[in-house]
């Protein structure tokens, strides 16, 4: 597996890099550590100077992160770049053709569950890349994760399930595949749905059948994909608001990962959907968003 673990020598960037030593990986697998020196828009000579003094620190960033993943029997890179630092990063996943990038959460003191940085949000913009990003966890390497992962049948859930099968996940860990069970009459409040027909009830009770049915075959399908990675999953289908029922779940079973893929928007490579935006920005725990 090849990764592209951007790094600024920040606690975030830290804590991305601890999160990998979570995982199994071996020799055969490639972190690409990169660090982008931004570029300063001034050419006078005390602006060289800063830029000088700048980039003499860069390869001890590298050097830091690459101490940081240490207990990994991983082939580890180290590369620099200088320009405008997300999209560096996106240009270098592409250049790499690295199968994930991996990026801490930067927030907002005070707020961080609310908001990410402004690189790694213009990163999840900008690369179709499957991107990682990752938040403060407890778990030590070895211990058992819990994975939450968001399906829906589409396209982009199915390359989320082909990174899942990728990712060396210690053992017993648990993955819970949730999908959402949407109706066209879940806009109705039940005190108002009480009011239609019975002719109305009956449609609204053969819909919701159908999709709990539709719902119960995307799960059936990607336990048979990811049974052999993953000893436990447990399946879980919900209704309501995607991003909110997500998110709950999240906190109810105390997740490590949430995965969830993006279908972003038509004919803007790599923008996040609304339901993927959402949960990243919201979410608690780490988040990785799989891309078509």
């Amino acid at each position: 597996m090849k990764i592209l673990l951007a790094t600024d020598g920040s606690e975030y960037s830290e804590t991305a890099a601890k999160y990998l030593t979570l995982f199994n990986f071996s020799s055969e697998d490639i972190v690409t550590l990169f660090h982008v020196v931004s570029e300063i828009p001034y050419e006078d000579e005390y602006s060289k100077q800063i830029l000088h003094a700048i980039k003499r620190v860069s390869p001890k960033i590298l050097r830091f992160c690459a101490d940081e993943l240490r207990s990994l029997p991983v082939r580890i890179r180290m590369e620099e770049g200088e320009g405008v630092p997300e999209i560096e990063i996106a240009r270098k996943a592409d250049e790499a053709d690295v199968d994930l990038i991996v990026m801490g959460a930067r927030g907002v003191k005070g707020i961080s569950s609310l908001f990410l940085g402004s690189v790694t949000r213009a990163v999840s913009a900008l690369s179709s890349r499957p991107l990682l990003v990752t938040k403060p966890n407890k778990k030590v390497a070895g211990e058992g994760m819990k994975v939450l992962f968001c399906a829906d049948g589409s396209s982009p859930v199915r390359k989320t399930a082909d990174i899942l099968a990728q990712l060396p996940f210690p053992e017993k860990t648990e993955l819970t595949i949730l999908t959402m069970a949407w109706s066209a009459f879940g806009d109705i409040p039940d005190r108002f749905a009480l009011e239609v027909n019975e002719a109305m009830k009956d449609s609204l009770t053969r819909i919701r059948t159908m999709e709990a049915r539709a719902a119960e075959k995307i799960i059936d399908s990607l336990q048979t994909q990811l049974s052999g990675r993953f000893p436990v999953i447990h399946p879980a289908v919900k209704g309501g608001d995607p991003a909110q029922e997500i998110l709950k779940h999240a906190e109810e079973m105390q997740a490590d990962l949430i995965a969830i893929g993006s279908r972003g928007l038509k004919g803007m490579k790599g923008t996040l959907g609304s339901v993927s935006r959402r949960v990243l920005g919201r979410a608690e725990c780490s988040v990785l968003i799989g891309r078509d």
